[in-house]
């Protein structure tokens, strides 16, 4: 992708308006290096496209939802296309419609020879007896159909895609936005990794999965800016909605908490986060199944098409924190969309699962030292510059830890003495350092600290990363 886009462009001069010259310079440059990343996406080898459809794969059933008002034909068209081309042949297409999406949906059924299922439904009211209902409920599976859900009126994008959900057979619902792509193999990933979880793991709680995903250009031939995800963490959740595409989620459990009108524009993050209080257990798949579509309009390329969006996010996160009782207030970070959970008062009251409080050390020689250590004994945002967030932003956000060192943390008070314990076996180990070759000093920080922290963690403990906290060190 070009360094100089109209899209990023426009986001810089937004981000100047808002945060000054210095950090628009910085956002800039953190900008161009990391657009200067080679990406290409690499759709899957045809032979294996292949060997999908030859598989046996079960019978879980994926009803992909796709809410559509005055979508464009050739976007419909393309969006159909990507679900024929699917691998995975138990799916169906549920077309919550609110303007002329029907017709163009009809018409390339019948020169695809795909199969049509046509409904009405109320716009305004979620039908719990009737007519309607009964369709609904009676409805035959059918492989690969496409099911027109006719809306007397366009009600707001959660409320349409609300009429979709309900209309959903499947065991399994997928949301699709009606302008985006799946890839071919997208819907085969998702019920390959359903169906590893369930043979291997006897679980109770409801299952959501998402994908990494990419963006691609309003024709829908140039993919960039990859996001490869995280695995689940809630605290990262909270500060910024990461999942986002492609997710996936049982279908008992998206119907009982469906999409809220009032935070249209975060809707999908709301839904998350309130899957993520309700217990649903979340599942990474690491692969980009999911081609996010930027234009003008679109969210993704223009930072101030649809601002009220960034407030709603901030609404839901301050929501599920008020639903958890903690007393936070949730304020917007410099960059659109990111979040901080900024709680009054005692954090280790209001949160008795967090044993530890940890945030970087002091920059070296110009670079972040996260103190976060990772399972291969790395530190988290190596190499990254003073000052810069790296990407996705995620340098500057709250997240979940699994090690991090103890010369940047505070502790609750039952774990002092723990701390304290392991603080003096570092400070003489540090000490007897110093006469070793360089690199031994880290080397010893590193072990210390995750022998800590994995007796945090036995005790039942969650250790959350802060950078911003302001607390003193212990």
């Amino acid at each position: 992708m070009a360094v100089l886009s109209l899209s990023n462009l426009k986001k810089t001069w937004y981000y100047l308006q808002k945060n000054g010259i210095k950090e628009a310079v910085m956002a800039a440059a953190e900008r161009i290096g990391q657009e200067k990343q080679d990406y290409r996406y690499e759709a899957p080898d045809p032979k294996e496209l292949e060997r999908q459809r030859g598989e046996a794969a079960g019978n879980i059933r994926i009803s992909v939802v796709v809410p559509a008002f005055h979508t464009k034909k050739e976007h419909l068209e393309a969006l159909l296309d990507g679900m024929k081309a699917q691998t995975y042949r138990h799916w169906e297409l549920i077309l919550a419609d609110a303007g002329g999406a029907g017709k163009i949906a009809l018409d390339w059924a019948q020169r695809n020879g795909m199969r049509v299922c046509s409904l009405s439904s109320d716009a305004n009211l979620c039908p719990k007896t009737g007519e309607m209902q009964d369709k609904l409920q009676n409805r035959e599976w059918h492989d690969g159909e496409i099911v027109i859900l006719r809306l007397t009126e366009n009600a707001g994008i959660s409320e349409n895609t609300n009429r979709g959900i309900e209309a959903a057979a499947g065991g399994y619902i997928g949301l699709l936005d009606h302008d985006d792509l799946l890839t071919p193999d997208a819907l085969y990933e998702m019920a390959a990794a359903i169906r590893k979880r369930n043979g291997n793991i006897a679980e109770t709680q409801p299952l959501a999965l998402y994908s990494d995903e990419d963006k691609c250009d309003g024709d829908g031939k140039r993919f960039y800016e990859p996001h490869r995800k995280t695995d689940f963490d809630g605290e990262l959740l909270l500060s910024n909605n990461y999942i986002c595409h492609f997710l996936v989620m049982e279908a008992g459990l998206m119907k009982r908490l469906k999409l809220r009108a009032d935070f249209d524009g975060a809707q999908d993050f709301d839904l998350v986060l309130r899957a993520f209080a309700a217990g649903a257990a979340f599942l990474h798949v690491p692969k980009v199944l999911y081609h996010w579509r930027c234009h003008e309009a679109s969210t993704a390329a223009n930072p101030r098409s649809k601002s009220y969006a960034y407030e709603a996010g901030r609404r839901a996160a301050e929501d599920f924190c008020r639903e958890k009782g903690w007393d936070v207030q949730v304020v917007p970070l410099k960059h659109l969309g990111f979040y901080r959970a900024d709680y009054r008062g005692d954090v280790f009251e209001q949160r008795r699962e967090v044993g530890v409080l940890a945030r970087p050390l002091p920059c070296r020689r110009g670079k972040l030292f996260s103190g976060i250590y990772e399972a291969d004994g790395t530190m988290r945002y190596e190499g990254l510059r003073k000052g810069f967030s790296g990407p996705m932003h995620r340098a500057a956000l709250q997240q979940e830890a699994e090690t991090a060192d103890l010369r940047g943390m505070r502790v609750r008070k039952e774990l002092k003495p723990l701390y304290d314990e392991a603080m003096g076996r570092l400070d003489r180990a540090l000490q007897a350092a110093k006469k070793q070759p360089d690199g031994a000093a880290e080397r010893i920080a590193e072990q210390e600290s995750r022998a800590f922290c994995e007796q945090v963690r036995k005790m039942g403990y969650r250790i959350l990363w802060d950078p911003q906290d302001k607390g003193k060190r212990q």
